[in-house]
């Protein structure tokens, strides 16, 4: 159960947040998934192909949307890569 406290502490801090949608939710989710498969580890390297997979989202655009607005809410910290070699770092703060 130790592993649902990030989803839970997300969930609290969306709860009056109306600029969240299902897809910002779907991409954290992914995002915790991927963090879980890799042990835990702050911040992850992703690649978008990886969490869109997970997330159940086709669209780059929607990813890229979406990540960049859960960083400015300050719900993660963002840094995107910009090499084909090397994922982007995703760091947690809620």
């Amino acid at each position: 159960m130790e592993s649902l406290n990030p989803l839970s502490d997300f969930f609290s801090a969306i709860e009056k947040d109306f600029r969240i949608s299902t897809t910002h939710i779907a991409i954290y989710a992914a995002l915790l998934q991927y963090r879980v498969n890799l042990g835990f580890v702050n911040p992850i390297q992703a690649y978008r192909h990886e969490i869109t997979e997970l997330a159940k989202i086709s669209s780059p655009y929607t990813y890229h949307k979406c990540i960049k607005e859960l960083s400015d809410y300050g719900y993660i910290r963002y840094e995107p890569s910009f090499k084909k070699n090397e994922g982007s770092k995703i760091y947690f703060t809620v």
